[in-house]
């Protein structure tokens, strides 16, 4: 079974997945536009320029995403996405890049756990656990 993540957003899924393009090295695979979809699909006419879908690698996963049609918005939360590196320098990066314009729920530091481990929210309201893996990571 392969598990990936799906990110749903309020118009900034463009922007959210160009910030995590620079901030995690990767690329964007494939991106559609709702008023790219097939003729004949429900597309709101407001809705025509958000992200339909959108999909990157990311670590061993596939992170995707996409605009909620107007009217249709969700709040992100009750989650976290958890990346880890060995490098150390690399950790405080990504923690550096994720942290800029959101918010530190817990600095990076030194727990029981793991070396190096901290979490944020991004400037788009993604929850972020980044650290070194520990011994029982």
């Amino acid at each position: 079974m392969k598990t990936d993540l799906h990110l749903v957003f309020s118009g900034k899924c463009r922007e959210a997945f160009a910030f995590y393009e620079k901030t995690f090295n990767t690329k964007v695979s494939f991106t559609m536009t709702f008023g790219e979809a097939p003729q004949g699909a429900p597309v709101p006419p407001d809705s025509k320029d958000l992200i339909m879908h959108t999909s990157m690698p990311l670590g061993s996963i596939t992170l995707m995403g996409c605009d909620a049609p107007k009217g249709r918005e969700a709040t992100l939360g009750g989650f976290q996405v958890s990346v880890s590196d060995p490098s150390s320098d690399e950790v405080e990066r990504l923690f550096d890049e994720l942290k800029a314009s959101g918010s530190v729920q817990m600095p990076l530091g030194k727990t029981f756990w793991s070396p190096l481990f901290g979490m944020c929210t991004d400037k788009f309201g993604v929850a972020w656990m980044v650290s070194v893996p520990g011994p029982q990571m």
